[in-house]
């Protein structure tokens, strides 16, 4: 692979992806919590909601689900070429990923995501993407704002600005609370009916060709538990009570593995939390902070 020009980089920046549309009820919904673990315990009337459109606590979409919207852009990274920017697609790695939930998620709904190339950083090891969107209802009312940063391995070099790089340590105090979660060995496989299809978490082969031993967990089904985790320990299940929330993609999960995410109350709105993968003892999510509504 050849690193792409510094102007041809340049010229990308800000460069508009094109309107996303994606139209949704309760059966979407319901398969992303499924997903990403829920229901724990089917018996748990509290998540059960989140998968059953007779619950008796009433449906409800999980905040998260929010990234779906815009999540046609996986496809787009994985046509090999981003505003003219050619790479080889099963180098390309999900960095960090925050979301902002403006208002409540409808249980059905069209929405048009506006995406942009916020921002490109040359990082030596590779090309880091940031791309932005505001995710909107058909009455235009935003419904949420992501930030993606995708990394593409191999096509660092080119004279970029590096961009920020100072990562946030955790707390020195033991976590206020830890929560464990085995994921299943189907997992992935069950995620990826959300709509990510990147065979890079099913396939073994092409797994292998992004130097794993095996097909991983998507990233964004390990910040599916970590929410999880933190929407049944600091918000009662009750999905409005979480504002914000991001984290950096530091390790790849496989399926089967148990996560474990510890969260730091930094003060009553926010929050740190990172997970690991315990069966290696290693960091899959740093960098973790939500935010809370009261």
């Amino acid at each position: 692979m050849t690193a792409p020009l510094l102007d041809l980089a340049n010229r990308a920046i800000g460069q508009e992806l094109g309107p996303l549309t994606y139209s949704y009820a309760e059966r979407e919904a319901a398969l992303y919590a499924l997903g990403i673990g829920a229901p724990a315990d089917p018996l748990d009337q509290e998540e059960l909601k989140f998968v059953y459109e007779r619950s008796s606590r009433g449906f409800a979409v999980f905040p998260t689900f929010a990234l779906v919207y815009s999540q046609e852009l996986i496809h787009r990274f994985l046509s090999g070429d981003l505003a003219g920017i050619a790479y080889n697609p099963m180098m390309a790695l999900h960095g960090e990923q925050y979301l902002e939930l403006l208002r409540p998620l409808p249980v059905r709904a069209n929405v048009t995501t506006a995406l942009k190339i916020a921002q490109i950083y040359d990082k030596g090891s590779g090309i880091l993407f940031i791309i932005e969107g505001d995710s909107a209802d058909e009455a235009g009312q935003t419904l949420a704002f992501s930030r993606w940063s995708i990394f593409i391995r191999g096509l660092g070099g080119f004279g970029g600005d590096r961009g920020p790089g100072a990562k946030m340590q955790p707390p020195q105090s033991p976590p206020d609370i830890v929560h464990a979660e085995r994921t299943s060995k189907a997992q992935a496989l069950l995620y990826r009916l959300a709509g990510d299809s990147n065979p890079l978490h099913a396939d073994p082969q092409m797994a292998s060709i992004g130097n794993y031993d095996q097909p991983i967990l998507h990233g964004l089904c390990t910040y599916g538990f970590a929410a999880r985790a933190i929407l049944r320990h600091c918000c009662a299940n009750q999905p409005l009570r979480l504002r914000s929330i991001g984290a950096r993609f530091s390790h790849h999960v496989f399926p089967g593995e148990t996560l474990q995410t510890e969260i730091w109350s930094l003060d009553e709105r926010d929050l740190y939390f990172q997970t690991r993968a315990l069966e290696r003892n290693a960091v899959v999510l740093s960098n973790g902070r939500a935010r809370l509504r009261e």
